[in-house]
């Protein structure tokens, strides 16, 4: 009762499907689809826990045509028990060809976030204590990314926010401080047959006072159409992953979590289900549908 310690935990909005929704975690992505990509994701994370994490993000990125450009912007609204963000984000990459296969990008992005405590959701005995009061902050923050990639591999770095900023404080001791996150991801797509590719991908994060996470998966791609397959979060959860691609511009997913830590006897596991469309002019249509 008399002793106190200090706990880290998920910060950014977490998806099990990163592999599709690249944009939010580095800008240098920004038009390397070279179509205009609208994406919208629906994740609703430890059914059965309260207070577990709700995420919804949407997002649009695209090349712009005659240039070595490419444009995104982005919004991620993330709600964890009492706090509610909202978190907009505007992407500027350049790219430039390494080789006949090869594209490297650079990636600046410029984010804005809102930050909510819903103070009435903490149950306060005394709710006339100024310390659990509502509390709302603006936060501006900037990063950056490199992703080298070709049609059928790609690695990328990233940094999303480079400052350090205080969301939430009590008596100028930071209570939720964002801290800086830094991002690997890595994929390659193997030719398994004239219908099947296999694509394993990678995502590395590191921040400060938290365990490296590290997610591996692996997908098949049938007849460019259907894609199955399976992701472990590393002593975290295992997930399985869905995917149909309904035209040539429409695609839909569907993720599921199981936690296989003791976490797992508290919830139902963890759900998200995303679409993406994309609008290709007549130049720059693809005959077949890219895997990442």
């Amino acid at each position: 009762m008399f002793t106190g310690t200090v706990s880290y935990a998920q910060q950014d909005a977490q998806f099990t499907q990163y592999m599709y929704n690249t944009i939010n975690v580095n800008p240098a992505y920004a038009g390397s689809r070279g179509a205009m990509s609208i994406f919208a994701l629906h994740r609703t994370q430890w059914i059965g826990l309260d207070g577990a994490p709700v995420t919804n993000a949407v997002s649009m990125n695209t090349p712009l045509n005659g240039t070595s450009l490419g444009l995104g912007v982005s919004l991620v609204n993330d709600k964890i028990g009492p706090t509610h963000e909202n978190t907009i984000s505007a992407d500027l990459s350049y790219f430039i060809n390494t080789s006949e296969t090869f594209k490297l990008s650079f990636g600046i992005k410029a984010t804005a976030n809102l930050f909510d405590l819903d103070a009435s959701r903490l149950n306060p005995v005394d709710a006339t204590d100024p310390s659990f009061q509502n509390y709302n902050k603006f936060s501006p923050n900037i990063g950056a990314g490199l992703y080298l990639h070709s049609d059928k591999a790609y690695i990328g770095f990233s940094i999303p926010n480079f400052i350090e900023t205080k969301r939430y404080d009590d008596n100028e001791v930071a209570i939720f401080k964002e801290k800086i996150n830094y991002y690997l991801i890595a994929g390659y797509v193997f030719d398994v047959g004239n219908e099947v590719k296999f694509k394993p991908a990678l995502l590395t994060k590191i921040v400060q006072g938290a365990p490296l996470q590290v997610d591996v998966s692996g997908n098949f791609m049938f007849n460019d159409k259907f894609v199955a397959g399976l992701s472990y979060r590393w002593s975290a959860a295992l997930s399985a992953m869905v995917g149909f691609q309904v035209t040539d511009g429409l695609y839909i997913g569907y993720g599921y979590d199981r936690e296989t830590t003791n976490l797992k006897n508290y919830n139902s596991g963890s759900h998200e289900i995303f679409l993406r469309y994309e609008l290709f002019n007549n130049i720059d249509k693809i005959t077949t549908p890219r895997f990442f």
